[in-house]
């Protein structure tokens, strides 16, 4: 073994039985030192022995990757404790697959109820404002009108009605003004009273109210400015052209009773359902809160042992099965110095299976060239990366990486050298016109 050069590499062949297979590739992971060949490069992947089994473990990860999308927009903390957990048995994985269905359906009810929840808390707050708002705006005309009927009082042969519209032909009194209420977005509300304008051809009356407290909205989750607002027309014909452009311009329409007193006990009720509702929603809020605390504490090790699994079926894959379907054979390459630690793993692995049966290992002779592979640590890693980035070395190539280390390592030193040497020259620079002066 050299540091100047790759790992001598040889092509060696596995028997593993079938039993023993999974726990035997789970071993070499962990190892880190086999690169194995695809010995089915002409089947599909989707005609492959294990491809039942990556499939789960694709579906647990999606599992997973929605939990840690809900655990991240509640701004909880995901804790990595730093433990490299092994690869769970193959039995185990119906347990995982039996906690991320269940924590994943359990989130998305209490998803649902949320949601529910904010829907019927925004149409409860916004049917409040609109009380409210019609309730200012009837008030502020029945004022006006009690002012112009006691003006009209003090001046002589002056009328109670004459301030209302003309009577209809054949009937004696005045004429009735319906009116529909509701809450439209504020950046639609120029473009919804020109369409009233323009079909209505002026024959309606609106009047509007700006929400000042922002809504979120339960879909999207943002918060909008609403505006209330409360159109009069006159005739079923213009009530109809009223509620159809109401439709089509996305604004809601609520029910207001024309009393006031019916208004203010419709009020107080709306006000009490919104305090149970308010007291409900935050109950789901918390049970969710609990339920992404318990999940965010161990995501991190179900994550590796998902991938893990997913990895050990995903090699299984590109083994080969013999005639017997009890053997897996294994094409693989390995450094001739870790021969010993590859036979080691093979037979720990297949201690854990309780197999009876040994892996055999066989180097073969082959023209192939071998892959590189150069041994790095943590501060030899980094210098072997940027090296790569350039090109990988071939096969017992003289690698660069060690000699750059050694420039970078003395070129910092020159750097330290040639710093102290110029702080040095500049305090001597500084004395030398103070030893002039005092001459």
């Amino acid at each position: 073994m050299s540091i100047f050069r790759s790992e001598e590499m040889a092509l060696c062949q596995l028997f593993l039985s079938s039993e023993a297979a999974y726990n035997c590739v789970s071993e070499l992971g962990e190892v880190g030192l086999v690169q194995f060949r695809d010995l089915n490069p002409d089947v599909n992947a989707f005609q492959r022995k294990f491809v039942h089994e990556v499939r789960r473990c694709d579906e647990m990860d999606r599992k997973l990757r929605y939990l840690e999308r809900e655990i991240v927009k509640d701004k909880l903390e995901i804790i990595d404790t730093g433990e490299n957990p092994e690869a769970p048995q193959p039995r185990e994985m119906i347990d995982l697959e039996a906690t991320f269905e269940k924590l994943e359906n359990e989130l998305r009810e209490v998803n649902a109820n949320a949601e529910t929840l904010n829907k019927n808390s925004l149409e409860l707050t916004e049917l409040k404002h609109v009380l409210a708002t019609t309730q200012f705006f009837f008030q502020e005309q029945e004022a006006q009108t009690s002012l112009t009927i006691e003006q009209r009082d003090s001046e002589p042969n002056s009328s109670i009605t004459a301030n209302l519209l003309p009577a209809e032909e054949g009937k004696g009194g005045p004429v009735q003004l319906g009116f529909v209420c509701g809450v439209a977005s504020r950046e639609r509300m120029p473009m919804f009273e020109r369409m009233l304008w323009r079909v209505c051809r002026g024959n309606v009356f609106v009047r509007q109210s700006a929400v000042e407290q922002r809504l979120e909205d339960p879909i999207t989750g943002e918060e909008v400015y609403k505006t209330v607002f409360i159109i009069f027309f006159q005739g079923e014909q213009l009530k109809n052209k009223v509620k159809k452009i109401c439709e089509g311009c996305r604004t809601t329409l609520y029910p207001c009773p024309e009393s006031a007193q019916e208004r203010k006990e419709m009020s107080q009720g709306v006000e009490g359902r919104l305090q149970d509702l308010r007291t409900v929603l935050n109950q789901t809020t918390d049970h969710r809160h609990r339920v992404l605390a318990a999940a965010a504490k161990h995501l991190r090790l179900w994550f590796i042992k998902v991938k893990k699994m997913k990895a050990i079926y995903h090699t299984l894959n590109m083994l080969n099965l013999d005639t017997s379907n009890k053997c897996l054979i294994a094409e693989c390459w390995i450094p001739t110095s870790d021969m010993t630690a590859i036979l080691q793993a093979l037979r720990k692995g297949t201690v854990r299976a309780g197999g009876s049966v040994q892996p055999i290992i066989n180097c073969m002779a082959t023209n192939v060239m071998p892959p590189t592979f150069h041994r790095t640590n943590k501060f030899t890693n980094g210098f072997q990366t940027l090296i790569d980035a350039y090109g990988v070395a071939t096969y017992r190539e003289p690698s660069p990486t060690y000699v750059n280390k050694v420039h970078r390592s003395l070129d910092h030193k020159q750097m330290i050298r040639c710093h102290k040497e110029d702080n040095v020259a500049w305090r001597t620079c500084e004395a030398a016109p103070n030893q002039e002066d005092e001459s």
